[in-house]
């Protein structure tokens, strides 16, 4: 018998005290958060509504207000993208107004509003963006969305005890890498999967992206980060979908993580989250950096008077 206090210990596990039970992951996470003793289970269910109105305000305000960033280095291509998704684009009208909305809530939080950091507050528009658009075109009421959360919030949790989350301890992998994996549980469990199928589609989208790198120019949550939002959501997407045709990985959940931590462990500093490699470095990123910090001083001269 798995106890409670051990069923998060590793994926293996927790499937495993989710056999046992006869529960989702979805489940399994509020009965962790119940032990915790600080709520009851309707206060624990009502605090997650909470944050999936937020989610739900900042997918809206991206994309029916004209949001910029302080540093102008964002804004509006959420918007943008939502519109052409009416055009018959090539990723497919539901997927790409799923990256829009990913993009919305990161656009937002570059314009200093209000988020839901899922994991984190630069791949904070996956989980978001993924869920609330297949909501819409699956008919999935607030209450299967709030168990999408709790899902995803399981599978988050793992990668923080047994990886990162941090784009500065483990590159983008572990920021949009890990948005991506949260998100393809969370459908793959309201679609009717089973944990070891969330899993599979957490570990697929890991897979698909490890080793990405953190090199946001002028080491702001902006470029390249909104649009990797948009990149996440499409994966989560296609891993959720592979898995739910039956398709399974390779390589068990447990090893991905363990091998993404290793991974960024090997990723050179200047590639995690320190704006000294990559995009960050190339002579526009070093160019827009330059405006940036200028812009800044003047901020900080200004308001010093």
């Amino acid at each position: 018998m798995i106890a409670l206090t051990d069923a998060f210990v590793n994926g293996e596990t927790l499937c495993r005290f989710c056999a046992q039970e006869g529960i989702l992951l979805s489940e399994a996470m509020i009965r962790r958060e119940i032990a915790m003793g600080e709520m009851t289970r309707d206060e624990i269910w009502e605090e997650m509504r909470k944050n999936l109105l937020v989610m739900r305000e900042a997918i809206r305000r991206g994309l029916e207000e004209h949001v910029e960033s302080v540093s102008h280095l964002s804004g509006g291509e959420a918007m943008q993208l939502f519109r052409y998704a009416k055009y018959n684009p090539f990723s497919g009208p539901n997927t790409c107004r799923a990256c829009a909305s990913a993009m919305a809530v990161v656009e937002v939080n570059a314009a200093m509003g209000q988020i839901v950091a899922a994991p984190t507050a630069g791949a904070s528009g996956i989980l978001p963006g993924v869920l609330l658009e297949c909501g819409i075109d699956r008919n999935w009421n607030d209450e299967q969305l709030i168990q999408g959360l709790f899902c995803a919030g399981a599978v988050g949790l793992l990668f923080a005890q047994n990886a990162t989350i941090s784009g500065a301890e483990g590159g983008c992998q572990a920021e949009t890498g890990v948005g991506s994996a949260m998100a393809a549980a969370a459908l793959v469990e309201l679609s009717g999967g089973t944990p070891e199928q969330s899993l599979d589609a957490s570990a697929m989208t890991i897979k698909n992206i490890m080793g990405l790198v953190c090199d946001p120019v002028a080491g702001l949550v902006e470029c390249p980060c909104i649009k990797r939002n948009a990149l996440g959501a499409a994966n989560a997407l296609l891993c959720a979908d592979m898995t739910l045709c039956g398709i399974t990985s390779l390589i068990p959940f447990d090893e991905v993580v363990a091998a993404m931590l290793a991974v960024g462990r090997d990723i050179r500093r200047e590639y995690r989250e320190t704006a000294m490699g990559g995009l960050a470095t190339t002579p526009t990123g070093k160019a827009v950096a330059e405006k940036v910090h200028r812009f800044q001083e003047y901020q900080r001269t200004n308001h010093s008077r």
